[in-house]
């Protein structure tokens, strides 16, 4: 399972007087990431690197540290903490001792994980997408059931026969909610899983 943060969180550590400072985020899009960097970063620091990854994309900065030793090991520390949908800015002040690549990689990428690993964090949850299409005269029923079992409405619109929705669901819900939902309107609910389409969305740890 993957995790996402519930909010902004922060850590700072002095290594061999550099002072750094990791700040980390959940992020919807690589936009949300540039604008996450951009607002927080110091630009009188020495260094602002970052990384992010969200699902399958992921891209990261040095900003003028040597190639590999910055960037890169926050990215290997947002996936070490089973992370996605994650930025991380790591700010360093220069304190006059060289940590060398291979410390620069233990300073960025440790701090960047520590950061990481003391944040609230939330379940990733997959979900699958419904399409369905409801009578008038089942709509309040659906809609005042939705909430118990976990449903959310990702889009809605109404014709001249009713309801037309698309659901998302958790992936291991989504055939009984379709039996539950052709149960209560005694099959006049016309709903299916969209195949080979599902999102995934955060899901507060318990």
């Amino acid at each position: 399972m993957t995790y996402t943060l519930t909010g902004i969180a922060r850590y700072e550590e002095l290594i061999k007087k550099s002072r750094f400072l990791a700040l980390a985020a959940p992020v919807e899009s690589a936009a949300d990431a540039l604008a996450f960097f951009a607002e927080h970063q110091v630009p009188e620091a020495t260094h602002n690197c970052w990384a992010y990854r969200i699902g399958q994309e992921y891209r990261f900065n040095d900003d003028g540290e040597p190639g590999g030793t910055a960037g890169r090991p926050i990215l290997q520390a947002i996936e070490g903490q089973q992370c996605d949908r994650v930025a991380v800015l790591v700010i360093r002040w220069f304190g006059g001792i060289k940590l060398g690549s291979g410390g620069l990689v233990r300073a960025y990428g440790g701090v960047a994980a520590q950061c990481l690993r003391l944040a609230d964090k939330q379940e990733i949850v997959e979900e699958a997408l419904l399409q369905c299409a409801c009578p008038f005269s089942d709509v309040a029923l659906l809609q005042s059931r939705f909430a118990a079992n976990g449903v959310r409405v990702v889009e809605e619109s109404f014709d001249s026969e009713g309801a037309n929705w698309l659901l998302a669901v958790a992936q291991e819900r989504a055939t009984d909610v379709v039996a539950l939902i052709t149960d209560l309107t005694r099959g006049q609910a016309r709903c299916f899983v969209q195949p080979s389409q599902h999102g995934s969305s955060p899901c507060r740890d318990s």
